[in-house]
């Protein structure tokens, strides 16, 4: 039984949502190795908080995302993001499997309901 992997993500998308309260989610279309595809829905601070994670179980061995805490109006500070959550993303998955294909990765990757 072989594990199922990501091969492949793109972030395709920003979108505006208002509940509970006025965020963006990146839209990220992602390839699994039994030849699957979905899109998943992430905020930023679902990003953050999976690199935190990630730097906890890998320290000094995972990417980090760029900062947090940008000025200016919401839809360009997201649009701004959009090229560091994919190069956090791709970066992430060219690391060894011990990382890129561990539990975490792998259940964050994953479809959740939205």
């Amino acid at each position: 039984y072989a594990k199922r992997t990501v091969t492949d993500l793109h972030v395709v998308d920003v979108q505006k949502r208002r509940q509970p309260t006025k965020h963006y989610v990146y839209v990220l279309n992602v390839s699994w190795s039994e030849g699957s595809e979905f899109s998943i829905y992430r905020s930023y601070s679902l990003f953050f908080e999976f690199q935190a994670k990630m730097h906890d179980l890998f320290p000094g061995q995972v990417p980090s995302l760029p900062g947090r805490f940008v000025f200016g109006r919401s839809e360009v500070v997201a649009e701004k993001r959009k090229s560091g959550v994919l190069e956090f993303c791709k970066t992430l998955l060219r690391l060894p499997p011990s990382i890129s294909q561990h539990d975490e990765v792998l259940a964050f990757f994953e479809a959740w309901p939205e």
